[in-house]
């Protein structure tokens, strides 16, 4: 619990390392971070000598046209996601996180054929109406949360159905989108236009560090999806867009009045009773597989 617990707190507080770079192009963040992040990710394999897991996959076209596809996916997140904090739109980020699992039980409902239970129904109806309500009020839908949603629950379906692990899956997408990173960068430093190179050591050892600072919680919670229940990591997962909201709204002062705070309230309660009634089917599971208790002989 300890290894899930931090690494969603890890997530939460991204937004601090995402300011702290405001003066540089959210693009180029993004590069920094495949770049540094394929350099840990190469560290570590070396390190469990965990190398025979690419032979095969360079013989399978079709397995690695899918993590090109996962790749892109996660790469638009990540800027999505940088953008929206370094322009002041950290609630709108918290919102996609919110929905998330929400959206990824109605994905698995539309792509993958799964039923849905009448209390899911009931949470994605309350959450439908938290985004109508705020698409009202503001005159367009929240284009950010519903972005970062669905990039990032159409990228967990196709990782869910992917033959690698966290840890290979995440070093073969890096591995991926390495070429076009440093191509970029390549071209960016031939037109004098590489803010790395005239950034401060500060901002500089900030991009080095995109590098763990992304592969670190990822890997927290691979140990600990590994090591408790589902039901366990369903509420955990609430801490990350919890600490964004905050941040965005205490430590940031983005604008968060009554109308805006109504449609949170409506997508909250949709995640009340979608934990709810995760926690209270997991419970009568537990009930019905509990063995009898044996028979007393009063004889």
């Amino acid at each position: 619990m300890l290894f899930a617990a931090t690494a969603y707190i890890i997530w939460g507080l991204f937004p601090l390392y995402f300011k702290a770079l405001q003066a540089i192009a959210p693009t180029q963040i993004l590069l920094h971070r495949m770049v540094w992040s394929l350099l840990l990710m190469l560290c570590v394999l070396a390190w469990r000598r965990q190398w025979g897991w690419l032979r095969d996959v360079a013989r399978q076209p079709k397995v690695l046209a899918s993590f090109a596809l996962s790749a892109v996916l996660l790469s638009t997140n990540w800027f999505i996601y940088i953008w929206a904090v370094n322009n002041g739109r950290i609630i709108d980020s918290s919102l996609g996180y919110f929905i998330n699992p929400l959206v990824n039980v109605l994905l698995g409902y539309l792509l993958l054929g799964e039923r849905l239970r009448f209390g899911q129904w009931i949470a994605v109806a309350l959450a439908a109406c938290g985004v109508a309500w705020l698409t009202w009020q503001s005159g367009h839908p929240p284009w950010i949360g519903l972005a970062l949603a669905l990039s990032f629950g159409v990228y967990g379906l196709m990782r869910k159905t992917a033959k690698l692990g966290p840890l290979e899956g995440l070093s073969l997408e890096t591995l991926l989108l390495f070429p076009f990173a440093l191509g970029y960068l390549g071209w960016l430093t031939l037109h004098h236009q590489n803010a790395f190179l005239s950034a401060s050591a500060t901002s500089q050892w900030l991009l080095v560090a995109a590098g763990p600072i992304t592969a670190i919680p990822l890997l927290l919670f691979a140990a600990g999806a590994r090591r408790i229940p589902m039901s366990t990591l369903g509420l955990l997962q609430y801490l990350g867009p919890t600490l964004q909201l905050l941040l965005g709204v205490l430590l940031y002062n983005e604008p968060f009045g009554q109308d805006r705070l109504i449609g949170f309230i409506a997508i909250w309660s949709a995640l009340v009773v979608y934990s709810g009634e995760g926690i209270l089917r997991v419970w009568k599971n537990r009930e019905l597989n509990r063995p009898a208790a044996p028979a007393i002989n009063e004889s």
